[in-house]
């Protein structure tokens, strides 16, 4: 699902790709509401916040929420400029790191943070690391999947959902319908796993509290290890099939 790029990727690389990272985000998505009362996956309502903690005269609270965006801004940054630099030499490892990086910055927040307020210093800590984490990982998944999917906020599927769903009245050509279909079907399963994210991991920390942000770090695990056993096996294949054909010769 992260290996394949361009033209050879194809809708079940990107629907594999879509659901659980957009999984992954919902758990995230649902502990920073839980723990801090704020959005940790986007920084659309973080602007709204600071414009306005700007008109209320609140600049230290303003400078937070704007500082927001950059953690996140920062993190898409980290993300590609990590993946650029080792696609030179290692192109088929160049999501590794920036995953990995991830699953790094969830689990340390997952043991050494705690429910705290926003405006606590461990608060705002743990809020910069969440969206440094998000950033991280729609930075990879935009680039990945050449825009196609998004996993860490929903206004831009809706409105790409609602749009496609008004031109199945007019396009009328088979394979236009067939194309529409299925990027409606991938856009419905990124909403669908963002929800079922954020719902089983309201129910995991009312039990472990950050510590749920482990089960969001095991599932980018699994998909590292997906992707490198899966690559494993067609390498195996190809390997039985050229000897096979030299047996056959």
């Amino acid at each position: 699902m992260f290996r394949h790029q361009g033209k050879n990727r194809t809708f079940i690389h990107n629907l594999r790709l879509a659901t659980l990272l957009s999984f992954v985000a919902g758990i995230v998505n649902i502990t920073g509401v839980l723990s801090l009362q704020t959005l940790t996956t986007n920084v659309t309502g973080h602007f709204a916040y600071f414009a306005e903690e700007i008109m209320k005269r609140d600049y230290a609270a303003a400078i937070t929420f704007f500082v927001f965006t950059i953690f996140f801004l920062l993190g898409a940054f980290t993300s590609n400029f990590i993946a650029e630099l080792i696609s030179k030499k290692h192109p088929d490892l160049s999501h590794v790191i920036p995953i990995a990086l991830e699953m790094l910055v969830l689990i340390s927040v997952g043991i050494f943070g705690t429910q705290s307020e926003l405006s606590s210093v461990e608060g705002k800590w743990i809020a910069f690391s969440m969206l440094f984490a998000m950033g991280i990982q729609n930075s990879l998944v935009t680039k990945i999947s050449q825009s196609t999917v998004r996993t860490t906020h929903l206004t831009g599927l809706f409105t790409d959902l609602g749009i496609e769903l008004s031109q199945l009245f007019f396009y009328k050509k088979p394979e236009e319908k067939k194309k529409l279909k299925t990027s409606i079907y991938l856009r419905l399963s990124i909403i669908l796993f963002f929800f079922i994210g954020c719902f089983s991991g309201g129910f995991i920390y009312n039990l472990i509290e950050m510590k749920t942000l482990f089960i969001a770090a095991i599932f980018l695990l699994f998909a590292l290890l997906y992707d490198y056993l899966r690559l494993q096996f067609h390498v195996i294949k190809r390997k039985t099939f050229h000897y096979k054909s030299i047996l056959d010769k």
